[in-house]
């Protein structure tokens, strides 16, 4: 997925209005920079580039061990062009590219597209040490011929929309107030993968889903959610956790999906989970009878969640 500049991009996007940026989750106040650029840049008859980075800066620079990302570079690129975006440039973020100053990042890239706008989030710093702030960046910029346009936060509560925040509501479970953070549902995707059949034994079959290893999972606990097959819709109710019922010792956390009223064979398939709200955390029951009574209880919750939800414009895509 990572690619350098190339010839062709300079011929093809000299002129651009561009905005650079880790961009993970690709949240509101993402959405604002993007939502600008776009606007900006095809008013002023330009094209719309997004710069981001892969790996992220804070896993190559050790601040943060994956499972972090809240976006994978696919979804980060659906996303983005979604939105309007008529080229996502993605650089292999290394040791090296992390030592190169502001004027050193800024000069390369002007170099191979001799973009006309920088548009940047309002405590966007870039280049070693953070040292290229909006000052300094203006300051390139006049040397450069480019100028530098600064996009206010967007707060929920008392503090500005953030990755980070977003990760703490998920690891807490809270997937409804991330997803207002984000504006749409959280979503994971993965293969469907064989379990040990024990939803199938039990009357309750269940899919397993294999995601990606880097993206942060939610908290443990039963969830309403959306599924994504084959561009088809289908509600369904997630269990995350170690199915304590049973297994005394705690096993590798599995994610378990029940389709409501569907029964086809989808192993090998790929398959998009959008998270709406949570249901109850994970718990022990004493008989597998006990735990099947309380997820027909889960099913009806959900639904319910689920029928509310689908009136709303949030839905995924």
């Amino acid at each position: 997925m990572a690619r350098n500049i190339t010839t062709e991009d300079c011929s093809s996007y000299c002129g651009a209005w561009i905005t650079i940026g880790s961009f993970d989750g690709i949240h509101k106040g993402h959405q604002r920079i993007i939502n600008k650029l776009v606007r900006g840049a095809h008013e002023s008859g330009q094209k719309a580039v997004v710069i981001t980075f892969y790996p992220s800066p804070a896993e190559v620079l050790g601040k943060k061990e994956p499972p972090f990302y809240l976006t994978s570079p696919e979804e980060k690129e659906r996303i983005l062009k979604k939105m309007g975006v008529d080229s996502i440039l993605t650089l292999r973020f290394d040791r090296e590219l992390s030592r190169m100053t502001a004027r050193e990042f800024i000069t390369m890239l002007h170099e191979q597209i001799h973009f006309s706008c920088l548009m940047i989030g309002y405590d966007f710093r870039l280049g070693a040490g953070r040292e290229g702030d909006i000052h300094k960046l203006r300051e390139i910029g006049k040397d450069l011929r480019y100028c530098v346009r600064a996009v206010d936060a967007v707060e929920k509560g008392k503090n500005p929309v953030s990755s980070t925040r977003i990760r703490d509501h998920l690891l807490e479970g809270k997937v409804e107030k991330a997803a207002r953070h984000l504006g749409r549902f959280y979503e994971i995707s993965g293969e469907v993968i064989h379990g040990d059949g024990r939803g199938k034994h039990i009357g309750l079959p269940t899919a397993n889903i294999m995601p990606w290893i880097k993206k942060i999972i939610p908290a443990t606990g039963v969830y309403a959610v959306f599924a994504e097959l084959d561009g088809e819709l289908l509600p369904g109710v997630v269990n995350i956790g170690h199915r304590p019922t049973f297994y005394e010792k705690p096993m590798e956390r599995t994610i378990e999906l029940h389709i409501m009223d569907f029964n086809r064979d989808i192993y090998g398939k790929e398959m998009r989970i959008f998270f709406v709200k949570c249901i109850r955390p994970e718990k022990k029951f004493e008989s597998a009878k006990a735990l099947m009574e309380e997820i027909h209880h889960d099913i009806k919750v959900a639904k319910k969640v689920l029928s509310d939800a689908s009136t709303k414009k949030n839905l995924p895509a």
